[in-house]
């Protein structure tokens, strides 16, 4: 189950995760993004769900921290949307499978061909439960974390990308993540995107989007009047930019060591590489004991 598939309704390509790295990163590549099959298990996807319910039927809907003061910020992140982070601690199954998961780091190391150099960071973790009546997101680039490189259009490096994975099955009526494709070769990146040019990114549970950061996108509206589209953001940035969640601070490292050391560099454990993140001029992994 490795053949290419185009829906003609949404003018995205999916491909099985079989069909291989090289594969799933030239549609990537073409159309800035693709959606790729199975790239969790039925058995990971029941676990992980289990282990972050808790978390979920405890949240609030809508803005958290003080985000929820600023207008812009409140409908960015949805009045009747729950988010949660801090994923590495909370879920053994994203922190043991969804993390370390070989193909997604294939992926990532073809993004960021400088890897061993400059290892890229985990941007965050986090999960976005569109709830009933939410409202459509802002089309948005992701890559708007980091401005300057907004203004430099197509033509600027590869800073940030994402995974997005389908928690329970996507669809329009639920608020599937509405994708502009090709909108990472436009020459203006200044110029808004139209929501009537965007297509629903249907997905069955356990597929992902694997998208460029320079890519219009926005959470669906969900118009139904009792189901929640539950989805995982796994975005990952250059080693150079500051990533959204400060990871390091926000786990134990007991639990750290037990990761393979390229996902402890993208959580911030290991030095960045020529004297980055280090700690009196020396690897931190040393100093940590990693």
């Amino acid at each position: 189950m490795s053949e290419t598939v185009m829906d003609t309704a949404t003018g995205l390509r999916t491909l099985h995760r079989s069909a291989g790295a090289d594969a799933i990163f030239a549609v990537y590549e073409e159309d800035g993004g693709v959606i790729i099959e199975d790239l969790v298990s039925a058995e990971d996807l029941a676990a992980m769900n289990a282990e972050l319910e808790p978390y979920l039927k405890d949240r609030a809907p809508g803005a958290q921290g003080g985000a929820e003061a600023n207008e812009e910020f409140a409908a960015f992140y949805g009045a009747q949307t729950k988010r949660i982070t801090q994923l590495v601690t909370r879920s053994a199954t994203f922190r043991e499978k969804v993390l370390c998961d070989p193909l997604t780091w294939e992926l990532v190391w073809k993004v960021f061909p400088d890897h061993a150099e400059a290892p890229p960071w985990m941007c965050t973790a986090q999960i976005i439960e569109i709830g009933p009546g939410n409202a459509a997101q802002m089309l948005h680039r992701d890559t708007g974390n980091y401005p300057d490189y907004l203004t430099m259009g197509k033509s600027a490096p590869e800073v940030m990308f994402n995974f997005l994975f389908a928690l329970t099955d996507f669809t329009e009526e639920i608020g599937a993540t509405r994708v502009v494709p090709g909108s990472h070769t436009w020459d203006d990146y200044s110029v808004p995107g139209d929501p009537a040019d965007s297509v629903g990114a249907e997905m069955k549970a356990g597929s992902a989007l694997f998208f460029s950061g320079k890519v219009l996108h926005g959470g669906g509206q969900n118009s139904s009047t009792d189901r929640w589209r539950r989805a995982l953001a796994l975005p990952f940035n250059a080693a150079h930019l500051v990533p959204e969640e400060a990871a390091p601070f926000l786990m134990d490292l007991e639990l750290v060591k037990t990761l393979p050391p390229h996902v402890q560099a993208a959580l911030g454990f290991r030095s960045k590489g020529r004297g980055l993140w280090s700690a009196d001029w020396s690897p931190l992994e040393g100093y940590l004991g990693l």
